[in-house]
């Protein structure tokens, strides 16, 4: 007997039965990585077909933002779809990118604190929902693991009316652990 139960009993509490949906992930997988907007476009992930798919091609988005500013902002403008980027998301994105260009690496399998985040071959991001992840009509939560974090950070995607998941939020820019090479304590 649990340390609980007699007051659960007492109050007429019946233990809550845990949610009967499966839980999927999703690797995407690329064995090379596009440099331009061009070749983000054409990346088949980029028919926004799935929440999964345009949750991963968030973080290739911010991989860009270190090496070319613009390139990465018109990534983001493309998968947020009708709704671009503001001064504010700009904003935003330049103060979380402040000496921390290896955040969103992060997010790729194998980029970890001891390898200064660098991810393995093929370029591996996997994304996987919650029994929780579609609770509001047209919007997806979905998670991402980072090597350097503790707990999943999350993208909320939004289905419009042309079949398509586009970026809503994106969670992705929170503090992790430093790589090892900027540590001085490591």
């Amino acid at each position: 007997m649990g340390l609980f139960d007699n007051l659960k009993k007492a109050a007429g509490v019946q233990p809550a039965s845990p949610p009967q949906q499966s839980c999927k992930t999703v690797e995407v997988v690329w064995n090379e990585l596009p440099e331009n907007l061009e070749g983000f476009m054409a990346l088949p992930q980029a028919q926004l077909s799935t929440p999964f798919d345009t949750a991963a091609l968030t973080v290739l988005a911010l991989c860009f933002y270190p090496q070319d500013k613009e390139l990465c902002c018109k990534m983001l403008d493309f998968l947020r779809g009708p709704r671009p980027l503001s001064a504010y998301d700009k904003q935003f994105i330049r103060d979380r990118f402040m000496d921390k260009d290896y955040v969103p690496r992060s997010y790729f399998s194998g980029a970890v604190p001891e390898n200064d985040y660098l991810p393995s071959q093929p370029y591996t991001i996997k994304v996987f929902e919650n029994p929780y992840s579609y609770a509001e009509q047209n919007i997806a939560k979905l998670f991402i693991t980072s090597g350097g974090a503790d707990s999943p950070r999350y993208v909320q995607l939004r289905l419009a009316k042309d079949g398509r998941w586009y970026l809503w939020e994106q969670f992705l820019l929170a503090d992790i652990r430093q790589p090892e090479s900027a540590d001085p304590w490591a």
